[in-house]
């Protein structure tokens, strides 16, 4: 338990949980930019697949 406290009491704990949650908004916004790009890729593939077809590759 004086673990527990002296962990909440301490300065560099606050510094760590502000770490993770700066860690974690960066992730989310890396997340969401590779989906966006993933999504205009897999059209541009699309596309690209689709007219490889129709000259018959």
């Amino acid at each position: 338990m004086r673990c527990i406290w002296h962990l909440l009491r301490n300065d560099e704990a606050a510094t760590a949980v502000e770490y993770a949650v700066l860690l974690a908004m960066i992730l989310l916004a890396v997340i969401g930019a590779i989906g966006s790009v993933g999504v205009q890729s897999g059209g541009m593939w699309g596309h690209t697949r689709a007219e490889l077809q129709r000259f018959g590759f």
